[in-house]
């Protein structure tokens, strides 16, 4: 919902960056939710997986 609110352009942030670092910076924040929602994606495979072959 939040994102959905927020006009980011990440190419605009690209060009006005002050060095080449805060490009990298920016590339790592554009990728953290993806990362996170595959971590939780596993944890609910692996729990789902351990908690069926229990029965």
């Amino acid at each position: 919902m939040i994102s959905l609110l927020q006009d980011l352009s990440i190419e605009d942030k690209i060009i006005n960056a002050p060095d080449s670092n805060y490009e990298i910076g920016v590339f790592i924040g554009s990728m953290v939710p993806f990362v996170v929602l595959v971590i939780l994606a596993y944890i609910m495979y692996y729990y789902n997986k351990k908690n069926n072959q229990d029965l």
